[in-house]
């Protein structure tokens, strides 16, 4: 009976840490380079949290890249990984709100990736990146301390970056920002508890308490409200050989609406890119 119990014990473990009884050794702490992780079979992957990890470049990769004028490049294999966020508090007549740290409850699906697009000089002398497709939105949500929570669509769609300095070289330190469409978090066929919606569902609910006229309407009217953000890549590594560029970013973007009943609040999000340069 004894045998028997030290034996289920070590089987509890084995379940809770899989590495511990022979499992896959990587972990969702391992940064591997693009071509390590290509070199990975799916079993290799799976349960690691690697599917959510952006590719790194290894060694010191202080080289640049120079795109001459006219000729067409493709930024593709683009990953963008978000690591920290932060929500605005509410405006005051004294001061505009501070952000403050906020907590991501989505685990390992916030990353975008294989997002793509053209790469060139544009007339002005400053090389401009165009967001075509990809992987390019990530439902998030975030809670504060206070317990509030703010669900985001992350997301590039429509995202024109240029670069702030004029040059045709992509070296560390340079900054490409533009902005970007965000669409609504909720598609037109979301039915709220009530079971209304945009163009499913009923116009109205029925017995609602009394109360401010404008605050049911909103309630009622279900909006695909479209918003705007801004965000910008800074380069701290390149890979002329290879193409492969990355560094960190920085996006501000509005939070979700619930389809028109409530106030946009600005997300701050911070992380990590990483993507190729192909002629």
């Amino acid at each position: 009976m004894r045998y028997r119990a030290v034996l289920a014990a070590f089987l509890a473990i084995c379940l809770t840490f899989l590495t511990a009884c022979g499992g896959n050794d990587l972990t969702s702490s391992d940064r591997l380079t693009y071509d390590q992780l290509k070199s990975l079979t799916y079993d290799d992957i799976v349960g690691t949290g690697l599917a959510g990890k952006c590719p790194t470049i290894g060694g010191v990769a202080s080289d640049s890249i120079t795109l001459e004028p006219g000729q067409s490049y493709t930024l593709g294999s683009l990953c963008i990984e978000p690591d920290d966020y932060f929500v605005k508090g509410e405006d005051s007549k004294r001061s505009a709100g501070t952000f403050e740290p906020a907590q991501s409850l989505t685990r390992v699906t916030a990353t975008l990736d294989q997002v793509f697009g053209p790469l060139a000089v544009n007339n002005d002398g400053l090389i401009t990146f165009t967001e075509s497709g990809g992987i390019d939105f990530a439902a998030i949500t975030v809670r504060l301390a206070s317990g509030e929570r703010f669900p985001f669509l992350f997301t590039t769609k429509d995202l024109v970056a240029t670069a702030t300095t004029p040059g045709n070289v992509l070296a560390p330190d340079v900054t490409l920002g533009g902005d970007y469409t965000v669409p609504s978090y909720r598609t037109s066929n979301f039915l709220d508890p009530k079971g209304r919606g945009l163009t499913a569902g009923y116009e109205a609910a029925v017995a609602l308490p009394q109360g401010d006229t404008e605050e049911i309407e909103r309630e009622n009217i279900k909006t695909f409200d479209v918003g705007t953000g801004h965000i910008e890549f800074t380069i701290s590594k390149i890979n002329a050989a290879s193409g492969e560029v990355a560094g960190i970013f920085e996006a501000v973007q509005p939070s979700d609406t619930d389809m028109g009943s409530k106030k946009p609040t600005d997300i701050k999000v911070r992380g990590l890119f990483y993507g190729r340069l192909d002629a």
